[in-house]
């Protein structure tokens, strides 16, 4: 079946107020970690001030490292001819490998600022992330972005807003597709196993399955700044980096002691 993707990445525009459906995403998917947050923090008492200081870090962080992970990984060549459209994040292009590292960069300042250890929070954190990347990849879907290569198949999505007439794999929805499946998996082994393996365990579940999966997704999309003689794309070598981390630490961790 062949879908037209004629969405308009505009919700509603308010005199000199305009509303896109990313931004909208964007904050519902902030919002609703933040929601789950909450509720794990008291679920294991953890301390709720913790939680209010480290989001702000964290927001921070999510969005300067996925937008340096845009530039500097997918794009350079855009933003270096127009380096304003950098600070429109409203716009769409946000990366996820740049927001993990982003995180992990604003995780880390946290933790030494507040003198706490790495494992106390890295769990919990790592359950909701799943849920925000699949709020916004359905708005790349409505801004016709990071899209799928093009297919002669039976399913695909015309995405007539960038005046193309075939239809191309729908990326960004198996992408989001795959994100609630992630936040799925992880929500049901997180009820049956918290507190009965080792820390951490979670962290490194959500980097294999997410990234894992972004591998794999990564062969229908039509987005890479690496040479096309090179038999993986960007998207893949970056991938590789926290699937590799993952698979290096449930191995150490089978071999040691806890």
């Amino acid at each position: 079946m062949i879908f037209v993707n004629d969405l308009s990445p505009i919700l509603l525009e308010l005199g000199p107020l305009t509303v896109r459906w990313y931004g909208l995403l964007f904050a519902s998917g902030i919002a609703l970690n933040y929601l789950i947050l909450t509720r794990l923090f008291k679920k294991n008492k953890y301390p709720l001030e913790h939680l209010e200081s480290l989001v702000i870090y964290l927001f921070v962080g999510l969005v300067v490292g996925a937008r340096l992970g845009e530039v500097l990984f997918y794009t350079p060549g855009h933003f270096l001819e127009n380096p304003l459209n950098i600070v429109k994040i409203w716009e769409g292009g946000l990366s996820s490998h740049g927001a993990a590292i982003g995180l992990f960069v604003a995780y880390w300042t946290w933790l030494k600022v507040h003198k706490v250890k790495f494992s106390k929070y890295a769990d919990v954190l790592a359950i909701p992330i799943p849920l925000s990347a699949a709020f916004v990849r359905m708005g790349n879907y409505f801004n016709s972005e990071i899209i799928g290569k093009a297919t002669d198949g039976n399913f695909g999505v015309i995405f007539a807003k960038l005046g193309e007439d075939f239809p191309r794999h729908p990326a960004q929805l198996y992408e989001g597709s795959m994100s609630l499946i992630v936040f799925v998996i992880l929500v049901l082994v997180y009820k049956k196993y918290a507190g009965k393996v080792r820390p951490m365990s979670f962290l490194f579940l959500y980097l294999f399955l997410y990234f894992g999966g972004r591998f794999g997704l990564e062969y229908f999309k039509d987005v890479n700044s690496l040479p096309d003689s090179f038999f993986l794309n960007t998207g893949q070598v970056l991938s590789l980096i926290p699937v590799a981390l993952a698979v290096g630490w449930f191995i150490r961790t089978r071999t040691t002691k806890p």
